[in-house]
């Protein structure tokens, strides 16, 4: 017995040497091949600038460290609470009072946390429910809540423009993303910088009435579009606010029905619920003169907001910006690892003629919408305007005798500001304020709007750049196979 007790223990141990060992092997193994894979598409450590890796990485967070309190044992309520709780989960109590009752809205969040999980039986577990100011979303921001998801913020700069220096913060998921906007925005300041210019902003708001008659509804229209009105209907428009300022209403008549979209400027504010006041007010004023109108809704989908439409495309909403710039040749070759021929052609094919075939509307890019939501997102912009904002056409072509790019990009719609909404969080607000466009200016209202509006057109134009040059060099698979792996060391990035 002893014998075989002992034949069994060798065998243990050399079954475990066996077993590690392979892995150790298969460990190195991997390592060795990820070592040579090709790099051609990232920037090296000069291309880096101002975000350039440390040579020896930072040491890793432990896995609790970004999770708050979710990763801890769940600490017994109190019995005050327990009460609560159970009266929400049996319907006594409506979830949406909670704050309102107990003056206390991280209690109320964390209330309606543990209803929510005793009702779904779902831990949530991951969903960070400390360390955030519930009290600076109430009654503007967002409803209900139950905690708060994180999202990573990279930079990508100096974006020059116009003179100045920024460095814009970008929130995304997407890996690569903000490395190819930081190229591109080398590959600008090495060519001494992009220029602006905002060529006009009016947020707009379309309400739709219906009338008895098609006549009646050209009646109001032709009302609402005599210059003789103007000053009359912008008098009536701009008592909803100091900022709003009425630019111009444009209509258009759907057999009995009438679409009015109107338009105004709204200071550093986005301004679609300063719009929305004074069109109530027109409406109002209108209804005496035109009692047989019945407003069927504030807006009839003529604004058009949250949607693709060739109204913003063609009229703008919000800002509607150009930004362009000349790349050198010598850029273009060292930074881009292209050639301008390539790029104009890459663009033509891609950007016009494929988004041609696709019958695209607003959406001869590249990927436009990927900068802008990046930026929205960590500045505090309403997400869902992504869809107008995005719309962008990318034009490309070769100056100075064929040496040099000039690029530029075309955006009708930016819709942002610098006040209200999202942009009076602190993460958010934080973001706005390294741009240099916190707040509302008070010396020229609108102008920090306007300047975060040329930004974003900017940061664009770095994207397209560095990703039409990525695709006509052929590296754009090779640099997302290498660099969207989590378990890579992100030191030699920049290597």
């Amino acid at each position: 017995g002893e014998i075989l007790a002992i034949c069994g223990l060798v065998a243990s141990l050399i079954y475990l040497l066996s077993f590690f060992g392979i892995a150790f092997v298969q460990s190195v193994v991997s390592n060795s091949d990820d070592e040579e894979e090709e790099e051609d598409f990232l920037i090296d450590s000069r291309a880096a600038g101002p975000v350039a890796a440390q040579a020896t990485p930072p040491p890793a967070p432990a896995p609790c460290s970004l999770l708050g309190s979710a990763c801890a044992a769940p600490k017994k309520m109190p019995e005050e609470d327990e009460e609560i709780v159970a009266e929400v989960v049996a319907g006594k109590i409506p979830s949406y009072v909670l704050e309102t009752r107990l003056g206390d809205c991280r209690r109320a969040a964390g209330i309606r946390r543990e209803a929510v999980r005793r009702t779904t039986g779902r831990e949530i577990r991951g969903l960070p429910l400390d360390g955030f100011d519930y009290a600076s979303i109430l009654g503007q921001c967002c409803e209900l809540p139950v905690g708060y998801v994180q999202l990573p913020v990279g930079v990508a700069g100096p974006l020059v423009l116009d003179g100045e220096r920024f460095y814009v913060p970008m929130a995304t998921t997407e890996g690569c993303l903000v490395a190819s906007t930081n190229r591109g925005c080398k590959a600008i300041a090495e060519s001494g910088g992009a220029t602006s210019v905002v060529l006009q902003d009016g947020m707009t708001r379309a309400p739709v009435a219906r009338f008895p008659s098609a006549r009646r509804a050209a009646e109001l229209k032709g009302f609402l579009e005599n210059p003789a009105n103007v000053d009359t209907l912008a008098m009536v428009f701009n008592r909803s606010s100091r900022f709003a300022r009425l630019q111009r209403v444009k209509c258009a008549v759907a057999g009995r029905n009438l679409y009015m979209r109107f338009s105004c400027s709204t200071g550093d504010a986005m301004g679609m619920n300063m719009v929305s006041k004074g069109v109530q007010n027109v409406l109002d004023y209108l209804q005496d003169d035109f009692p047989d109108m019945d407003v069927i809704s504030i807006s009839g989908n003529f604004c058009s907001d949250k949607k693709s439409a060739a109204v913003n495309w063609i009229e703008g909403r919000g800002k509607s910006v150009v930004c362009e710039a000349v790349i050198k040749e010598e850029v273009v070759k060292k930074v881009l690892k292209t050639n301008v021929q390539s790029l104009v052609e890459l663009n033509v094919i891609k950007n016009l003629a494929g988004s041609a075939v696709a019958g695209a509307l607003g959406g001869f890019n590249a990927h436009a919408s990927n900068i802008v939501t990046a930026i929205f997102i960590a500045t505090g912009q309403d997400p869902a305007q992504n869809v107008e904002s995005s719309q962008c056409i990318t034009m490309l072509e070769a100056v100075n005798d064929g040496k040099d790019l000039h690029i530029s990009v075309t955006m009708p719609s930016i819709e942002v500001g610098t006040v209200g909404g999202g942009t009076q969080l602190a993460s958010q607000s934080a973001c706005l304020d390294l741009l240099g466009v916190k707040g509302a200016n008070r010396e020229s209202p609108g102008s920090n709007a306007r300047l975060l509006a040329a930004v974003v057109a900017g940061a664009v134009l770095a994207g397209e750049l560095s990703l039409i040059s990525a695709q006509a060099a052929g590296h754009l698979v090779q640099s997302h196979m290498k660099y969207n792996r989590s378990s890579k060391d992100m030191s030699k990035v920049a290597s």
